[in-house]
């Protein structure tokens, strides 16, 4: 099993960081990927979806508090977005290339998810077989992402790394953990 752990930090800009943390931990497991993530602080000012009964695909869960991964095979344009609300709706696209031909990945009928809303701190745990997109054998590069929404619509951009001008998570060379 390959495990790492994860730190993400905020897209540089003129505003005073926000008081939060974004931590967690992502392995592999053969072909099992799981991924955790952990935010810590004054949750008080984010804008956190309710939990929703039935859980679904939706289209553009970035426009709100989203946690996200983009996995690519090593040597490969090709790549996937993944994005996972707290309310536990999910989509998963597959991308050609660089923001090239985004389709939703059907291979996915489900991304089944747990979120725990605590106190000081949320959890989201994905746990994921990739058998249907990539072989065991494949090395793949994942870049691990989250975009945050406060209360007063401000948006806040999370990353492993920032390589552009502008937050874009798209960037390959920012998909840094090699599973």
């Amino acid at each position: 099993m390959n495990e790492q752990t994860f730190s993400l930090q905020p897209f540089p800009s003129n505003e005073s960081p926000p008081n939060l943390k974004i931590s967690g931990n992502i392995a592999r497991n053969g072909n099992k990927l799981a991924i955790h993530y952990m935010v810590e602080g004054d949750l008080k000012e984010i804008a956190i979806v309710s939990p929703s009964n039935t859980p679904s695909r939706k289209h553009e869960l970035w426009k709100d508090t989203c946690f996200e991964f983009f996995l690519g095979i090593k040597n490969s344009a090709q790549y996937w977005e993944f994005n996972l609300s707290p309310a536990g709706h999910w989509n998963a696209y597959r991308l050609d290339g660089y923001r090239q031909r985004m389709q939703e990945e059907i291979a996915f009928e489900n991304l089944a998810f747990n979120v725990q809303n605590q106190a000081n701190g949320l959890v989201l745990a994905l746990d994921v077989d990739l058998d249907k997109i990539v072989s065991a054998e494949q090395a793949i590069e994942v870049g691990i992402t989250t975009v945050i929404k406060y209360r007063n619509d401000e948006v806040t951009y999370w990353a492993l790394t920032h390589r552009g001008v502008e937050a874009d998570f798209h960037l390959r060379d920012t998909f840094i953990v090699k599973l």
